[in-house]
């Protein structure tokens, strides 16, 4: 049997790939420190899991849920928006869960984007926004993201290109592999350039909270919700990646959009993972100060081992990655990254798998525990 064309526009997830090879390292012995996913190590609240515990055992529990969610999950959704964002949503119509915001990346796709159009793309950004694009057929248009402009797009080159195909613009702020920030101006020159060019802006949030002093939702912005729309997840700010849970916000006709494919993929997220991100939205401040109490001292630790290998990096980033430019002289982050993996057995990001831009970079994680990145830093 042939596959389908479309599998000839992507490969194998650059992660899948090298964490199997990293897991063959591990059952040959070696003392492998992972520090490559960002995959949180630590747990859910006692008050999330007790949640989940308790909600399995109630009627209705196992049986098919609403494909928007529980009103109660998005009225979670909607109140946590208006207390750490400041943004009003209509939880009726405004708000849909997701099965994380991976999905939703698919299905904002397919609702949107016709074979042929064309999709403004961060380099270095997200793999998954390109992978994506190419499987409806899409094509990617790649804008430069770079150190001297604090990792934030030119939109007057931007601007300067033929747009006249371009249907969705990607962006993530707080951005994703580099831990910059946009400012609230910046975010609004986004909104602004997607107006001008009848542009879907779609910003992917999910590091909001992480070491992050000053959270924006591009949502807060003025016009943002005529022409934008945010994504987020639980995984990273409650430690629930492995839940799958993430919303996407917007108007009501976009949200609509997005339901009518939603609708056609999965038969609604589960009564007790739902009932357990209600408890996880209504987290007290304390919840958020003691994570990144956490992330703190492992980045301080990070940033030591970064020294060890010569490596400059920006302590104003934000996010549970250290993203650190590689000393000079160093031909490859891929090779460079192969070779602290196979001679100190600890597994490091190559900056070159999330664009052109990430060459000469490599990214650490902070989900390891202080210990583990101590025992890193004593292997050089």
């Amino acid at each position: 049997m042939i596959t389908a064309n479309r599998l000839n526009t992507v490969e194998e997830y650059y992660f899948s790939k090298k964490l199997r090879e990293v897991r063959g390292l591990m059952a040959q012995g070696r003392p492998i420190i992972n520090m490559g996913i960002g995959s949180p190590d630590l747990e859910p609240s006692a008050e999330v899991v007790n949640a989940i515990k308790d909600a399995v055992a109630h009627d209705g529990a196992h049986q098919y849920q609403s494909y928007q969610g529980l009103p109660e999950l998005r009225e979670s959704f909607a109140s946590f928006y208006k207390k750490r964002f400041g943004v009003a949503v209509d939880p009726q119509s405004q708000v849909l869960p997701l099965m994380g915001s991976k999905e939703g990346i698919m299905h904002i796709s397919l609702a949107f984007l016709n074979p042929g159009d064309e999709v403004l793309i961060p380099n270095p950004g997200y793999p998954t926004y390109t992978s994506v694009t190419n499987l409806v057929g899409a094509k990617p248009l790649y804008y430069d993201l770079t150190d001297n402009n604090g990792w934030f797009p030119d939109l007057d080159v931007l601007g300067e290109r033929d747009l006249s195909k371009v249907k969705v613009m990607w962006t993530s702020y707080p951005h994703m592999p580099t831990g910059a920030i946009a400012s609230r101006e910046q975010l609004q020159r986004l909104v602004d350039f997607a107006k001008e060019n009848d542009i879907l802006l779609v910003n992917d949030n999910p590091y909001s909270f992480v070491l992050n002093e000053e959270p924006i939702s591009i949502l807060e912005l003025e016009g943002a919700q005529e022409v934008a729309l945010e994504l987020n997840s639980l995984s990273k700010t409650f430690n629930m990646a492995g839940w799958r849970v993430g919303l996407v916000l917007g108007s009501s006709e976009h949200i609509n959009a997005v339901l009518k494919v939603k609708s056609n993929m999965d038969s609604g997220m589960f009564y007790g993972i739902q009932k357990g991100a209600i408890a996880a939205l209504n987290s007290s401040d304390a919840w958020f100060k003691q994570l990144n109490t956490v992330y703190n001292e492992r980045r301080e630790l990070v940033y030591e081992l970064a020294n060890k290998l010569n490596c400059t990096y920006d302590k104003k980033s934000v996010g549970m990655f250290v993203w650190a430019k590689l000393p000079s002289g160093i031909p490859s982050a891929e090779e460079f990254i192969d070779k602290v993996l196979y001679d100190k057995n600890i597994f490091i990001t190559p900056g070159t798998i999330f664009g052109s831009n990430g060459e000469g970079y490599i990214r650490f994680s902070l989900c390891v525990s202080a210990a583990k990145i101590a025992e890193a830093i004593s292997r050089f």
